[in-house]
């Protein structure tokens, strides 16, 4: 178990398009994290969270936890691609001023291809699920 807000050693977004606040936990089979949705949020329209917002923030919980496991074996944060969506269920966008807690479990892994089920939580309420293929780009490129 981990809890950290410094999560930009983690990811390799830079403001304006940071998606998650903190790291909460990142061990061999589950990466989650924080993140309040705030108004001046470039994702955020009337007043939520847009459908690819809670997509980048799925992904940036993935991002946080290869970071920080790379980081912990003396690597670079690896930089990472979606390669494909599937299966995304949006059931409520968060408002301004929600904390979601997001959750990765990496179902298969081979080479530098992830495939990850990933789901958004507002307090007890699942409000997006989806599957996603994330291809790494090797450090020495």
């Amino acid at each position: 178990m981990i809890a950290t807000t410094d999560i930009l050693p983690f990811i390799p977004q830079r403001p304006p398009f940071v998606m998650v606040s903190e790291l909460l936990q990142a061990d061999s089979e589950v990466y989650r994290t924080s993140f309040e949705i705030k108004e001046d949020n470039i994702m955020v329209k009337n007043g939520a969270l847009t459908a690819g917002g809670l997509v980048e923030n799925m992904a940036q919980t993935a991002a946080a936890g290869t970071g920080y496991h790379m980081q912990q074996q003396g690597k670079k944060t690896p930089v990472g691609y979606i390669g494909a969506l599937k299966n995304l269920k949006v059931d409520a966008l968060p408002k301004v001023g929600d904390v979601i807690i997001s959750e990765i479990v990496t179902v298969h892994q081979i080479f530098n291809a992830h495939v990850a089920k990933g789901k958004v939580m507002r307090g007890d309420e699942v409000i997006a699920t989806c599957e996603f293929k994330i291809f790494t780009k090797p450090e020495d490129e």
